[in-house]
């Protein structure tokens, strides 16, 4: 259910520009992570609205965060998680985690020896282990809508991604968790801005890059069925084709975005919008007005609150417009498959959420991300997309 570039020039608008130089950076394969349907492989809706709960929590959480680091509101209105996994390591001698990279989020949380049954079959830190370790002395408590959560304490230790290390990193250690045991992952890393940390500390990526280690101040993403991928210090040619087209971060927070528009069937629907890039949601979210707006146009019907079925055979066209590119979603993301063995309804990946609407409109998850291969620049505050090889 939790879901997982390079030019000079600082534009307003977002730019296509030429592909970067190759660099001896590192990738790391992700592994697919929990899915939303049951084990007949019929969709679960179920779980769907409870992701969709669990984002809105994940967002409150870090506009609470944002609003304490900053000293400004992220959301006028109140708010109500979690692409793919892969291995870090942490601690000296190096201890190993499977990981849920998480692009919605800015901390490294990690299961603690002490968490014991309530971490199930994670593998768990070991503060004594580890002759680098330090503890800060501060605690923490974390919740999600669908009912899980952690807490913990807070330590300092270096953490190795995809053989960069960052030292003295500030990250959360469960001595207490709830809903994680089945989890195909042990923890989760932040990726965003460290506005929305709730430690006030630099996301790890952010700690590579102010220490020197990484080549070059972006990572990158492949989302796919299979041969998914982290692209850390340099984007994978191999993985892309033609040039990036990047657009600028509009609040350092989220990687938040401006958006063209929302086509369906070749018709523009949802014009110029708001939206953040987020690996760490499953689905596409949308303010419900403006999904309803988009599933207007079609005969879809809302099955439960924020979730849209369409006949299987008829699904539509959709396309999702930034800085002038426009990129389809492939019938393959957008249809999450049939509600029963008829085969006759199916789950539409867009779905929407009364909390979204204030800051931004939008989160462009996993089913977005699958469609392009997607970078996050973080030296110069922006996010670039280039049609997948």
């Amino acid at each position: 259910m939790r879901s997982l570039c390079l030019s000079s020039i600082a534009a307003l608008h977002a730019l296509t520009v030429a592909l970067p130089q190759p660099h001896p950076d590192l990738s790391i394969p992700l592994i697919k992570k929990s899915s939303l349907s049951t084990a007949d492989g019929f969709v679960d809706l179920a779980s769907i609205r409870a992701h969709i709960l669990s984002t809105e929590t994940k967002l409150q959480r870090g506009a609470a965060a944002f609003e304490r680091n900053t000293v400004a509101a992220l959301f006028s209105t109140s708010l109500t998680k979690r692409a793919g996994t892969s291995e870090i390591q942490a601690g000296t001698p190096l201890q190993s985690f499977t990981m849920d990279f998480d692009t919605g989020s800015a901390d490294l949380f990690l299961p603690g020896t002490s968490c014991r049954s309530a971490c199930g079959g994670q593998e768990r830190y070991n503060p004594s282990a580890s002759s680098s370790s330090q503890p800060l002395g501060t605690t923490f408590h974390v919740t999600y809508g669908d009912g899980s959560g952690a807490a913990g304490n807070v330590y300092k230790d270096t953490i190795s991604l995809a053989g960069f290390k960052a030292t003295a990193q500030t990250f959360g250690v469960a001595t207490n968790a709830t809903g994680f045991s089945q989890e195909k992952y042990d923890g989760l890393m932040g990726m965003s801005f460290k506005s929305l940390s709730h430690f006030a500390a630099d996301p790890v990526f952010d700690t590579l890059v102010s220490q020197g280690a990484v080549p070059e101040s972006v990572f990158a993403f492949k989302l796919a069925s299979s041969g998914s991928e982290l692209r850390v210090g340099g984007v994978n040619s191999a993985l892309y084709k033609g040039s990036f087209t990047y657009t600028p971060v509009t609040e350092k927070a989220y990687w938040q975005i401006n958006g063209d528009g929302m086509g369906l069937n070749g018709k523009t629907v949802v014009k110029k919008f708001s939206a953040i890039v987020d690996s760490g949601t499953s689905l596409i979210l949308g303010n419900s007005s403006q999904v309803k707006q988009l599933y207007a146009a079609t005969n879809a019907t809302e099955v439960d609150k924020g979730v849209y079925a369409l006949p299987c055979n008829a699904m539509p066209h959709v396309s999702i417009t930034v800085g002038g590119k426009t990129i389809p979603l492939s019938a393959e993301s957008f249809n999450l498959g049939p509600v029963d063995s008829s085969r006759n309804t199916c789950i539409g990946a867009i779905q929407a959420s009364d909390s979204l609407g204030s800051s931004f409109q939008w989160i462009l998850g996993d089913v977005f991300m699958r469609n392009v291969y997607t970078v996050f620049d973080v030296g110069h505050t922006r996010v670039g997309f280039a049609d997948l090889a």
